[in-house]
């Protein structure tokens, strides 16, 4: 197969990674929505183990770590923007493969994150010395963008709660429930990552090889996304928790306001109640009962309104 004919991103470790024409030992290749082409060159020609493609193509599959026929499969959840109003961020399985000098990444869904990790790597003029690195590396930058995810979702919420100071409506409401969905699945996602951070950690064959000052820039950076999220979803329940109370509230008063409303109706609707009976009542021959009625009936009203407001029932 005509490798150049292939839609996927070929690497080499110099100083850097340098994208380069075709794939080359002790490289990296990085493929994204791989097509039917890139599948095939993937299976048959680099020998990848079908059954780690497939887990990677599941969109639910959770971080771990697997091991088969010497090939070592390391699956992460990575933090991705979305075209879906109903959920504008999630996460996403990033599959990590590799053997002796072979490195091979796979994410069914778009992501900047490799783009950047490539970038960075260039600019800081990294080395990586081997393929454990490498993973560590793309789970410290992966937990970076979480970081730059939340601060998007943080303006999302002040967005929302600023809405909603003018009015309450289902659509900030809804907005809520959005985001805390999103936080959910970060929260969930951060945790399968610090799970598989600490196991990588403790493979005994490369204990003597990690770079510690690598080691701790991951772990801060992880436990700083999973902290930063739970603080985001804890302030958004709570604010979901007063919203719920102040909606409550307003009903509560609407409802009040109304009850009062009806019983002021009642009093002039009781009293020519009482006048329209058919017993003698000593006003049948009054040429003036009609408007004595009227004027008790506005009487006992107003009364009952001043009552009412002293109440605080208006």
């Amino acid at each position: 197969m005509n490798e150049d004919s292939i839609m996927m991103t070929f690497y080499t470790n110099n100083k850097g990674l340098v994208p380069s024409t075709s794939f080359e030992l002790n490289g990296w290749i990085n493929v994204i929505s791989p097509s039917p082409e890139e599948r095939k060159y993937l299976l048959e020609e680099i020998k990848l183990p079908e059954a780690f493609y497939n887990d990677i193509e599941d969109l639910d599959e959770r971080p771990r770590i697997e091991i088969e026929d010497d090939w070592s499969l390391f699956i992460l959840r990575i933090p991705v923007k979305t075209n879906d109003v109903k959920l504008p961020f999630n996460t996403v399985p990033l599959g990590i493969i590799f053997k002796d000098q072979i490195f091979v990444t796979i994410c069914f869904h778009s992501t900047d994150i490799l783009n950047d990790f490539v970038s960075y790597s260039v600019r800081k003029n990294i080395r990586i010395q081997n393929d454990f690195e490498m993973v560590l590396r793309i789970l410290l930058s992966s937990s970076v963008w979480y970081l730059k995810y939340l601060k998007q979702i943080n303006q999302l919420i002040k967005l929302a709660e600023t809405n909603l100071e003018k009015s309450i409506k289902n659509e900030d409401l809804q907005t809520l429930l959005q985001i805390e969905k999103c936080l959910v699945f970060f929260m969930t996602s951060l945790k399968g990552n610090d799970i598989l951070f600490h196991r990588l950690k403790m493979i005994k064959s490369q204990r003597e090889n990690y770079d510690e000052d690598l080691i701790e820039d991951v772990d801060i950076e992880i436990r700083q996304a999973q902290e930063t999220t739970s603080i985001y979803s804890n302030i958004l329940s709570g604010m979901m928790d007063a919203y719920a109370s102040v909606i409550s509230n307003n009903l509560n008063i609407i409802m009040k306001r109304l009850t009062s409303i009806s019983i002021l109706i009642m009093i002039p609707t009781l009293v020519a109640s009482l006048y329209g009976m058919n017993v003698p009542n000593g006003l049948e021959d009054s040429k003036h009962s009609f408007i004595g009625i009227i004027a008790v009936s506005l009487v006992l009203s107003l009364f009952g309104a001043i009552m009412f407001k002293r109440k605080n029932l208006f």
